[in-house]
């Protein structure tokens, strides 16, 4: 009888929009249930705000929120929410494999036509969507972006030696050598926690093995060590035996790595979107830009691809307040909201809350690179096992520190992470 009921309600959505059934169920829940990782105090008290806005309007609905340590949401709470008695009706989570992955479990709803007949989907440009729909459904409502890796680079060195940015990794090679010769230090990463390289070069081992290989290997369906990934690790070590990279790579943070960069100390600096807040305070004089990973040689991967996330809220498929959960994120993404949340310091993802002119324009740029990618790869600690992401990111700073070959870490990643696949 239940699954006939889900039936008949499914029926109604594409008729009405969800306006009998959520309404038939609000008798027996009244609590919408809301749960995300900590945004942090300003942020919890607009998502409170409204909240209490969202109550007026509905008074037979309490909101009632969960907000947990973003390590312990990401990869014990939710899971534990989600198969609970008190499951969360909508919950924070990120675009792309994430958000595949509670598709397939059965915990996110199809909300494609509901976003229609609500114009909640009106408040988003498609490109907002990258990662959030699956067989032509979409699942998500998004919430916020990121670029984690572009590569920056300071535009008085490029400009005082001639360079270009470089849009090949041939001609990449040609830039680094060319202020190796300067005698400038070409790139500056500081990988002591193993990220800030893995984000970088994990979007570089997608863009030669291709995205569905990367993809494979990291889900345990295929092993590392392949001539493929060999092939990956191979650019990679280039850059150390060419003394690209600062040789205190893996001991510095990626702060000092930063710094290294503003004071002229280093051409290059692969890091993400965060990095231009960061020079507004610290360096508001530092002249910079920045591209995209070049194309690699006989890439299998997208060759425009972007490495970034994508997060937002989903609608469990198990929820009775569907709809409600829709005019809840309605509210949350109306101009109004969007500027308390811009007050808060986030960057709200939706047409009203993006203002250009007011935005730094590598922001703005970086904004638009994300929305127009063909394709957005997850990164390695985003979008899986965390313990494969950690095993990669060793293998990662091995081969960019000349620490071992290729083979040889691909070789101890597969031994590390094999106990994983019993």
């Amino acid at each position: 009888m239940l699954r006939k009921g889900i039936l008949g309600c499914t029926a109604v959505v594409v008729a009405v929009g969800l306006a009998g059934c959520s309404g038939a169920s609000k008798s027996e829940q009244t609590t919408l249930r809301i749960a995300m990782g900590s945004p942090g105090e300003g942020l919890i008290k607009v998502w409170e705000d409204i909240a209490k806005e969202f109550e007026s309007q509905h008074k037979d609905i309490k909101v009632e929120f969960t907000f947990q340590k973003d390590d312990t949401y990401k990869y014990i709470g939710l899971p534990n929410l989600l198969s609970s008695q008190n499951a969360p009706d909508l919950y924070f989570e990120w675009a792309g494999v994430r958000l595949n992955n509670r598709v397939q479990e059965g915990y996110a709803a199809d909300i494609t036509e509901i976003l229609k007949t609500t114009g909640l989907g009106d408040q988003f440009e498609e490109g907002s969507f990258n990662g959030m729909k699956f067989d032509g459904k979409t699942y998500m409502i998004p919430t916020a972006g990121d670029v984690t890796n572009v590569i920056y680079y300071n535009k008085q060195v490029f400009n005082d030696l001639g360079l270009e940015p470089p849009t090949t990794w041939e001609q990449f090679l040609e830039v680094n050598e060319k202020v190796k010769a300067a005698g400038i230090t070409p790139i500056a990463v500081g990988n002591k926690e193993q990220w800030p390289a893995g984000n970088w070069i994990g979007h570089l081992i997608s863009r030669v093995v291709g995205e569905q290989a990367f993809d494979d290997a990291m889900q345990l369906k295929k092993p590392f060590n392949s001539p493929e990934f060999v092939n990956a690790y191979t650019y990679v070590q280039t850059l150390w035996d060419k003394g690209y990279i600062n040789d205190s790579v893996n001991a510095i943070a990626d702060n000092e790595a930063d710094m290294l960069f503003f004071n002229g100390k280093a051409a290059m600096h692969p890091i993400g979107s965060w990095l231009v807040p960061t020079a507004e305070e610290e360096a508001p004089e530092f002249e910079m830009g920045y591209f995209n990973l070049p194309s690699m040689p006989g890439g299998q991967g997208n060759q425009d691809s972007v490495i970034g996330v994508l997060t937002g809220m989903v609608v469990n498929k198990n929820s009775k307040l569907v709809e409600e959960s829709i005019e809840f994120m309605k509210l949350y993404s109306s101009s109004e909201s969007s500027k308390k949340l811009s007050a808060a310091g986030a960057v709200p993802i939706t047409k009203d809350g993006i203002d250009k002119e007011a935005m730094n324009p590598l922001a703005s740029s970086m904004n638009d690179l994300l929305q127009g990618a063909p394709v957005v790869v997850s990164p390695p600690d985003m979008g899986y096992n965390i313990e494969v992401a950690n095993a990669l990111y060793l293998a990662t700073s091995q081969v960019l520190s000349g620490a071992r070959t290729p083979g040889a870490a691909l070789a101890e990643l597969d031994n590390t992470i094999a106990p994983l696949k019993k």
